[in-house]
């Protein structure tokens, strides 16, 4: 499950767009090598991290033109549109967006989607070839 966590005995279960991100180190390191604290960081709009889980996504109803609303049965089973951020992604985000969270000594931000300005992730996917091109 890309969205959920476990930290400790617990799951932490990441709901709707919404991504966990664990912050870098304790202080962020400068191009000459110095570490900056955490109190000379809080004045920066953007902030980055490693994404632990991610939501679902944004929840999407769709309904058939032949149901009808007032009909009551099963509930339906939700749908959604999934997110572009995966597990072990680092996101940079807005940093007056997130939510901080500390579970288990552990500090940890919860991003809304819409905050996020970027991903960088690690590996590069494999460019599709044309069958052409193979032969």
């Amino acid at each position: 499950m890309e969205d959920s966590v476990i930290i400790g005995k617990k799951h932490l279960v990441i709901v709707g767009d919404r991504l966990l991100v664990s912050p870098m180190s304790a202080g962020e390191r400068t191009h000459t090598g110095l570490y900056l604290p955490d109190s000379a960081v809080e004045g920066k709009k953007v902030s980055g991290g490693w994404v632990e889980a991610v939501g679902p996504g944004y929840p999407v109803s769709i309904a058939s033109p032949e149901e009808e609303p007032w009909r009551q049965g099963p509930p339906a089973k939700p749908q959604f549109i999934p997110l572009q951020a995966r597990k072990g992604d680092y996101a940079m985000y807005v940093r007056n967006s997130a939510f901080e969270l500390t579970l288990e000594g552990k500090k940890f931000f919860v991003v809304p989607y819409s905050a996020v300005l970027a991903l960088l992730r690690e590996e590069l996917e494999p460019p599709e070839l044309d069958r052409e091109d193979q032969v």
